[in-house]
């Protein structure tokens, strides 16, 4: 059985249905600050809080464990800098907390959801895994927290790990059973679908003077059934003993452009809709495009459903279906 804490949220909920697709029986661990009940479904499920030790140690004690997939926690930049102390009680002392549960119950194998935030503006373009760490948000700074226990886990307790870091995530499932569903929304492609919609006035871009292409800033998105594969992967390397541990880039190793987000999306919803243009935002790096070489070389992995078209028309289904608009 695999514990995926988070699971009724954004990326957790498309990790359960990997891991069901490959054969794994997974277990969702979720105190539903963020996540939805509705994308629990036929998962059997524990409510339990990260920085409630008792609630670990219920759920490591009542099933048979053998590999944990780590995607609890907040991941609002914005917010982080205004609540950093929340941010380091649930991303980094729950995170302990996991640790020492998974040590006491002689768990041995983590995958962790980590992100490129932890680079901060990066020294270099594309990331590598060695590209400096140096975040400039409380949640960077957090996630980057967390690796380092980590690292010390697996030097101390001969833990087995990956953390993956995420570049944008983007996407909803392809059945349209699960997408993208905060609040509040602080990501492009859902506030632009808003906006296309009537429910916002106008999409934002902020900053049109960067050193890219056309000004804008530039992401290296990746869809979310990509990640879910990558973390299932990474999981039966572990299992199987066929992996280091270590941290590993996910993204497609290309970027698009805010514009070339908005003109897809007009493309797609064949709507039209404001664009306001606004100041840049203070800490936003230009270009955050990913190397993905150790991604394809360790665990085999290539992104397959991350073109930009492909990203936004299955988020646009899952944004009608969630609003009610489909048809």
């Amino acid at each position: 059985m695999i514990l995926v804490t988070g699971g009724a949220g954004y990326i957790g909920s498309h990790a359960i249905k990997s891991l069901r697709q490959s054969g794994y029986e997974p277990l969702i661990f979720d105190n539903f600050s963020t996540g939805h009940r509705s994308f629990v479904r036929s998962t059997p499920c524990v409510e339990g809080d990260l920085r409630n030790p008792p609630d670990l140690a219920k759920v490591f004690a009542q099933y048979p464990i053998e590999g944990v997939m780590h995607f609890a926690g907040r991941a609002l930049v914005g917010e982080s800098h205004e609540k950093p102390e929340l941010y380091h009680q649930i991303n980094v002392v729950g995170g302990l907390n996991l640790l020492a549960a998974m040590e006491d119950a002689r768990v041995k194998r983590l995958i962790f959801s980590s992100s490129c935030a932890t680079y901060g503006v990066p020294d270099e373009i594309p990331i590598r895994e060695e590209t400096p760490q140096k975040p400039i948000s409380p949640y960077g700074e957090s996630k980057l927290r967390f690796e380092r226990a980590i690292e010390s886990a697996h030097a101390t307790n001969q833990l087995e790990y990956l953390s993956l870091r995420y570049f944008n995530a983007a996407g909803a499932d392809p059945d349209g059973e699960f997408g993208e569903d905060h609040f509040p929304e602080t990501h492009l492609i859902p506030l632009v679908f808003d906006a296309a919609m009537g429910r916002r006035p106008d999409a934002q871009i902020f900053g049109v003077d960067y050193p890219t292409p056309d000004g804008t800033c530039l992401r290296d998105y990746i869809h979310v059934t990509d990640l879910a594969r990558a973390h299932v992967i990474g999981m039966k390397a572990l299992i199987e003993g066929r992996v280091k541990s270590q941290a590993i880039n996910l993204g497609t190793g290309s970027g698009f452009s805010v514009r070339e987000v908005i003109d897809t999306s007009r493309r797609v919803t064949k709507k039209d809709f404001i664009v306001r243009e606004m100041p840049r935002r203070p800490g936003d790096p230009p270009i955050l495009v990913a190397s993905v070489d150790r991604a394809r070389d360790v665990l085999g992995w290539s992104a397959e459903e991350s073109g930009l078209e492909q990203i936004i028309s299955s988020a646009w289904t899952w944004h009608q279906i969630r609003f009610g608009a489909r048809g």
